[in-house]
């Protein structure tokens, strides 16, 4: 299976409706645009933010942190899939990652280079003036000062399940259509009807998420000089990007599939990205931001085409490390390193998810055709803390294997093991392929890449171990998007930034030193057979990619900095920018010592793996959840 397509985000609410896709391409491809992740977690880009979730007992107060340090004592370290070596040998020093979702900042980096930022809230002008597509604004002054108060305050969800009903006097039908045009103008998720109730006519305004929803938003006419797509940026907090979307579907009232992005970002971080959608105005966006929580939008301009999952160049990372350690000759050093050699490219731990049961454990019973494997893995109990409701449900499948009683103790039946029964319930146990079905295609997909990333992690150590960080006779490069094999000749010349590992498949090379020669050995004891990497079902043919072992990020500059108070936040964020807010102001006699770091990625690059170089540190949320408590406590 190629990885030409990038993973949406391993979101469990996804709607299967949503995600379907092409065929999987045939041809190997360099991964440079995508990265797919894990089920087991909300988070996961697709462009290579490649972040963890929490790694601990947050300050934010939004984690449940003894519960998740229970979950997490029988999660997976580095050492179990296969990240093990490091570049530089400097000396680590211990520090703590994402204590804030504050103290992690991702900038999408267009694919024209540019650095995105929000930084302006206006307005885009119209090239020419439109009259019949928004009422102007003095034709708002329809509504009175105690109805426009009264829409505000339906529209905040202060009381979305009740009306507002407006009495129009003049009862004429341009006066109506003005009443309905400055309602949804001026209050974005808000629908409007008109009533008659004892031979008056009234325009009653009500919430579009609450259940009097009634009809179907109506359509306006478009100018033909504008572009068909709004494009804009989105600054979101502690939020994952289909959150988000469906957070501005709901107010629109649309589908989210009219949204596109280059990628999806982190949740548990502050992320800037560019984000278009058909056929919505700017004016319309803009005034969703006096009742968005944790979202603001901005910088918006029309274009005629909408945005592609991996256009993007890569992301830009500031990252905040606390309670460092490390001496500020050891900072220098590592970063110095990190600057000028790089880091492995290791697919990060957050591809293989949080749990006792890592996604590569299913990817390869989904590989070997097991399906009854597949289905014990995700459903049956499992050490480590859960929600109740979720113990009671793998509970009731262990006892009755009755789809439709575990099913019944999910109140959220949109996660994974629940789409996964309602597939059973509907099509029997017999039929467990088309049962799988039901959960969303790059979901499905996660797990076969699991493993795939487990096979890359685990050769591409043993290649570290073997040679060292020179090029070597047998290696592969890439010429164009086909793989060479390396003379000695060859190798001599060669750098080892240009060295390439494959991900297995039916359609890439490998390496002919014995460390390629080892991935038949180990697909070998994982009972597969290298030579046949298709599939009965089409989806789970695995293609192949290829990879390069080592990154060297860009834009890299540092800083230690003091500060005594744990709760503030390090980082000057675009939005307290375009408030006015003061930037951070650090005590150089502070009690505490925090590393802030910048850097740019290019896409399907994990920023933990870099971080991990510079600490010399498990990045496992395992271990950090344990620094975390510890520092806490």
């Amino acid at each position: 299976m190629s990885e030409s397509e990038p993973a949406q985000v391993g979101e469990k609410r996804g709607c299967p409706e949503d995600e379907k896709g092409e065929a999987p391409s045939k041809k190997p491809r360099v991964e440079k645009d995508q990265k797919n992740g894990s089920p087991d977690h909300q988070d996961e880009d697709g462009d290579g933010d490649g972040e963890e979730e929490p790694t601990g007992k947050a300050s934010d107060g939004e984690e449940e942190g003894e519960t998740f340090a229970d979950m997490m004592k029988h999660g997976l370290t580095e050492l179990d899939v296969g990240i093990l070596k490091y570049v530089s040998d400097h000396e680590g020093f211990s520090g703590i990652l994402k204590e804030r979702y504050s103290d992690f900042v991702v900038h999408e980096i267009s694919k024209q280079g540019k650095i995105l930022h929000l930084d302006d809230l206006t307005i885009p002008p119209e090239v020419e003036e439109v009259p019949e597509v928004q009422p102007p604004p003095e034709e708002y002054d329809v509504l009175t000062e105690e109805q426009k108060a009264q829409l505000e305050k339906l529209q905040l969800y202060k009381n979305k399940e009740d009306d507002v009903s407006i009495e129009v006097l003049d009862d004429t039908k341009e006066k109506r259509t003005l009443v309905h045009k400055a309602i949804k103008t001026l209050y974005p998720g808000l629908e409007t009807k008109t009533e008659e109730k004892e031979g008056r006519k009234f325009i009653v305004a009500y919430h579009a998420a609450g259940k009097k929803a009634r009809s179907a938003p109506r359509k306006h006419s478009w100018p033909k000089n504008r572009g068909s797509f709004c494009h804009f940026v989105l600054y979101k907090e502690n939020k994952d990007t289909m959150d988000a979307i469906n957070v501005l579907s709901k107010f629109l009232r649309l589908r989210p599939n009219v949204f596109s992005y280059m990628g999806t970002k982190d949740k548990r971080a502050i992320t800037v990205q560019e984000i278009a959608v058909l056929k919505i105005t700017a004016e319309r966006l803009a005034h969703l931001n006096k009742c968005l929580i944790n979202l603001k939008l901005g910088n918006f301009c029309y274009k005629n085409h909408p945005l592609k999952l991996g256009e993007l160049q890569g992301n830009h990372f500031t990252v905040i490390i606390r309670n460092i350690s490390g001496t500020d000759d050891q900072v220098l050093q590592a970063l110095t390193s990190l600057k000028q050699t790089g880091f492995i490219n290791y697919y990060g731990m957050q591809r293989f998810g949080t749990t006792a049961v890592p996604t590569q454990q299913v990817g390869k019973a989904i590989l070997k055709n097991n399906w009854k494997e597949v289905v014990d893995l995700i459903l049956k109990p499992r050490p480590g803390a859960e929600k109740e409701f979720m113990i009671r449900c793998r509970e009731e499948w262990a006892k009755t294997q009755d789809p439709e009683a575990a099913l019944q103790k999910l109140p959220n039946k949109r996660c994974v093991e629940g789409q996964l029964l309602r597939g059973l319930s509907m099509y029997g146990k017999k039929n467990i392929v088309t049962a799988f079905e039901m959960l969303p295609r790059n979901n499905r997909l996660m797990y076969v890449h699991s493993y795939q990333s487990v096979v890359w992690n685990t050769m591409v150590s043993r290649r570290i171990e073997a040679y060292g960080l020179k090029a070597a006779e047998g290696d592969l490069v890439l010429k164009g998007s086909a793989a060479h094999v390396l003379s000695a000749e060859e190798a001599e010349s060669c750098s080892i930034h240009d060295v390439v590992m494959p991900l297995p498949g039916f359609d890439v090379i490998y390496p002919t030193h014995p460390v390629g020669k080892g991935y038949r050995e180990l697909l070998s004891a994982d009972g597969l057979d290298i030579d046949n990497m298709r599939h009965k079902v089409r989806d789970y043919s695995l293609a192949g990619a290829y990879r390069r072992i080592l990154i060297r990020p860009t834009d890299v500059s540092w800083e230690v900095i003091q500060y005594d108070d744990p709760r503030i936040s390090l980082v000057h964020s675009d939005v307290e920018i375009l408030e006015n807010k003061p930037a951070p102001v650090f005590n150089k006699e502070g009690k505490y010592r925090a590393l802030r770091m910048e850097f740019s990625l290019p896409p399907s690059t994990y920023a933990t793996m870099a971080i991990r170089e510079v600490l010399k540190l498990d990045t496992s949320i395992k271990i950090q959840t344990q620094l975390n408590t510890t520092w806490f406590n």
